[in-house]
């Protein structure tokens, strides 16, 4: 019986080449810390980003961070979420963006795009309509965010 296997020299023939071998991409890249130790997570829709980024927070950045999620998800049943500009948004499909946080070295800024609406307004830094507030370890008035984060997402929101 013939061999089938090509001799030392002779070119193979199709039939005879080897499948390529498939790359597999199963490690997943760490994701980088800018200044401040935000996450850069690259733009996307819906709760997967969102949790990358929770995920590559550290210390009790990554524990207020989550804490955050946690109450607008109760405040706000269906609420979407986002990654854009390395920080989080939560939004009311068809009336936009009402929330973001952005991590920096000290402090977590949550934004309320309509700020300024609320009762009492946050008494944080303010620009045209939005206001924000700065969050530090071990402070987080959980039910005065729940008020703001309820009423802000009855608002109409910022269209990005």
């Amino acid at each position: 019986m013939p061999s089938t296997k090509p001799r030392a020299g002779t070119p193979r023939t199709p039939a005879t080449r080897p499948a390529p071998r498939k790359r597999t991409t199963s490690r997943a890249r760490p994701v980088k810390l800018l200044a401040g130790g935000n996450p850069q997570v690259a733009k996307a829709d819906g709760d997967a980003p969102v949790q990358a980024y929770l995920a590559a927070l550290t210390g009790w950045k990554r524990d207020l961070g989550r804490r955050l999620d946690a109450l607008v998800v109760r405040t706000v049943p269906g609420v979407r979420k986002a990654v854009k500009w390395n920080s989080p948004f939560y939004g009311v499909e068809g009336r936009g963006w009402f929330l973001a946080f952005h991590v920096f070295t000290r402090a977590i800024k949550v934004t309320f795009f309509r700020g300024t609406s609320l009762e009492p307004a946050p008494g944080g830094g303010t620009a045209k309509e939005a206001r924000w507030i700065d969050l530090h370890e071990g402070q987080l008035d959980e039910a005065q965010l729940a008020a703001w984060v309820k009423q802000a997402a009855a608002l109409p929101g910022w269209m990005a």
